[in-house]
């Protein structure tokens, strides 16, 4: 019995002490549990790798799965900061507040929202109407001749379409920006899990086309500007047209707390919205949530 009640002591403790490491309540180490978008998982783990230099009583456990992932993480009390390329939806607000989880959100950055083809494609710039007709329900496109083009390397004419899961920010957010409110991707594209894996096999496929944040953007890819109408201005992909939203598919990027943060949390969020951590975001690739200066 006394070794029973020993060890009940000893699990209630180690207990307590978790709790205090998370929250990082009593100044001692802090463990930060960080969840979500596959967009934001590279800066995410450059801020955590830098912030060790900040504060060396903080830990930073960085995850992705999508900005699905991390909004069902907050909204079920498992991660202290999920990260999101889309807003929460209404539903999901509710949901949360049902639980007593009160989603405080935070513009962390913006993304252009990049159209990645094989760097052999000879297409210099897409309007929305025509990446609508290639990926939505509806649409009609389905031969690279019929944007008027041949691709090398792609001998069947065939668009190959390259997407994303259901649970990232990405392709809700391209649903809704490109598709339209209440349209539907067509079936059959290629549904990848993550944003470097668009990138890689659009780079690998003559054939494809692919969407994804413009910090996975590389040389063996080609990334077209983008018109919103016809006649419209064709703008490039770029942190200045993210910033100005010049860009037609530039989208800001978010973090939710449950609640005002405090302790560690606070001190992590007001960091990454400092002058430096912004500088690391625009140096991932992405558009600062305000003006900063950055060296280089």
């Amino acid at each position: 019995m006394k070794n029973l009640i020993a060890l009940s002591a000893a699990l209630g403790l180690l207990a307590a002490c978790s709790r205090t490491d998370r929250s990082g309540a009593s100044g001692g180490h802090a463990v930060i549990q960080n969840k979500g978008s596959d967009t934001l998982v590279n800066v995410a783990q450059a801020w955590a790798e830098a912030y060790k230099k900040v504060d060396a009583n903080v830990a930073i456990a960085v995850t992705g799965g999508g900005s699905g992932t991390g909004i069902a993480a907050i909204i079920n009390g498992t991660v202290d900061i999920a990260n999101a390329s889309r807003s929460m939806k209404a539903e999901e607000i509710k949901t949360a507040e049902a639980k007593g989880v009160h989603p405080k959100e935070f513009i962390v950055g913006y993304d252009a929202l990049a159209v990645f083809l094989h760097k052999d494609n000879p297409i210099g710039e897409v309007t929305l109407a025509q990446l609508a007709s290639v990926y939505g329900e509806d649409g009609t496109v389905t031969k690279w001749s019929q944007l008027g083009v041949q691709v090398p390397g792609c001998p069947s004419d065939e668009i190959i379409r390259v997407s994303r899961q259901n649970n990232s920010g990405t392709f809700v957010y391209f649903k809704e920006a490109v598709l339209g409110e209440g349209k539907d991707y067509k079936l059959g594209s290629r549904d990848m899990h993550g944003s470097k894996d668009v990138a890689d096999l659009v780079s690998k496929t003559p054939c494809a086309i692919g969407y994804s944040g413009l910090a996975y953007a590389t040389p063996a890819l080609k990334v077209p500007c983008v018109k919103k109408a016809d006649d419209a201005a064709c703008v490039p992909p770029t942190i200045a047209s993210a910033v100005d939203r010049s860009y037609p598919i530039a989208r800001p990027l978010f973090m939710y707390t449950n609640g005002e943060p405090t302790g560690a949390t606070k001190g992590y969020l007001d960091w990454i919205l400092s002058d430096v951590g912004q500088c690391i975001m625009v140096n991932k690739g992405y558009a600062p949530a305000r003006p900063v200066k950055c060296d280089g």
